[in-house]
C-alpha cells in the first residue's frame, strides 16, 4: 500500500508566495528528521514502546533519503530517545523511558512556531476556496480516485503510509478546480506546511480522514457552502492539533 501514496512530484508556485520559512531552513536533512520524531515523543504522539516503521517509509513520509533516516534512527537510540529490538518483534520503538531535550534542532521547530500559524492561514484562505471551486467543478470521474484515497487512508497501518496520500487527496481536489493558478501557490504552502509535518497516532489520523470523506460527499453533492465549511474546519484545527498548537497547551 505505501507504493500507492507516493509523494506527488513538486510543482512550481506561481502567483501567491508561501510564507518564508524561517529556522529549518538551516538545518541539515538528518537534523530535520531527528528533531520531528524527537518532538513527536516529547509531545506524546510517539508512545513508549511504540515501534516505527520501517526506514524507507519514513523516509518517503519526511521527504529525505532512506539512508538519512537510518542515521538519525541509530543517534535517537544511541541518546535513549529510542531503542533497537531483536526478534520477530523487534525493531525500533520508542524507549520505554525516552530523553528529553537531547535534539538540539528541536528548538528550531519551537522557534518557528508564528511561521507555521502563518502557513495554517494560508492554507486556510486557499482550501476553502478550493473546496468551493471544486464542489462547482466536481464530476464523477474526477470523485472516485478521492474515494480510493479515503479508503487507503483508513486503512493506513500508521502516520508514514497516511501522509503520502492525505498529500495526494489535497492535490486532487485543488486540481478538479481547473485553475493552475490556484492549485501551484496552493501545493507550495501544502509542501512547506507539510515540512513541519510531525508522526501522528492512527487514532488522530482516522478522525482527519472522516473529514475528508464527509468532503467527498459535499463535493458529490455540489454543495459549495458545506465542501468550504468543512475545509474550514479541516484546516482551523491544525492551530491546535499540529505541534505549535500542542506546545501552546503546556
Amino acid at each position: 500500500m505505501a507504493g500507492s501514496c507516493d509523494r506527488p512530484t513538486p510543482g512550481a508556485a506561481l502567483a501567491l508566495d508561501a510564507p518564508a520559512l524561517h529556522g529549518i531552513r538551516r538545518l541539515s536533512a538528518l537534523e530535520t528528521v531527528r528533531a520531528r520524531i524527537a518532538l513527536a515523543v516529547d509531545l506524546g504522539l510517539l508512545a513508549p514502546g511504540e515501534r516505527l516503521p520501517g526506514a524507507a517509509e519514513i523516509a518517503a513520509a519526511l521527504g529525505v533519503g532512506e539512508i538519512t533516516v537510518r542515521r538519525a534512527l541509530v543517534s535517537l537510540c544511541e541518546e535513549g530517545v529510542l531503542e533497537r529490538r531483536r526478534g520477530r518483534s523487534g525493531g525500533t520503538l520508542v524507549a520505554r523511558r525516552p530523553a528529553t531535550g537531547t535534539v538540539g534542532a528541536v528548538d528550531t521547530y519551537r522557534a518557528d512556531a508564528e511561521a507555521v500559524h502563518r502557513l495554517i492561514d494560508h492554507r486556510l484562505a486557499l482550501e476553502c476556496g478550493i473546496a468551493h471551486l471544486a464542489a462547482v467543478e466536481s464530476d464523477e470521474a474526477a470523485l472516485r480516485p478521492l474515494d480510493d484515497l479515503v479508503r487507503e487512508m483508513d486503512r493506513a497501518a500508521g502516520w508514514a503510509q497516511f501522509h503520502g496520500c492525505d498529500e495526494r487527496f489535497h492535490l486532487a481536489v485543488a486540481a478538479m478546480t481547473g485553475a493552475p493558478s490556484i492549485t501551484g501557490p496552493y501545493g507550495a504552502v501544502l509542501r512547506d506546511l507539510y515540512r513541519y509535518y510531525l508522526p501522528y497516532p492512527r487514532e488522530a489520523l482516522l478522525r482527519s480522514n472522516r473529514e475528508h470523506r464527509e468532503l467527498v460527499e459535499a463535493l458529490r453533492r455540489g454543495d459549495a457552502a458545506a465542501a468550504g465549511e468543512i475545509a474550514r474546519r479541516h484546516v482551523q484545527t491544525l492551530h491546535r492539533t499540529m505541534f505549535v498548537g500542542l506546545l501552546d497547551g503546556r
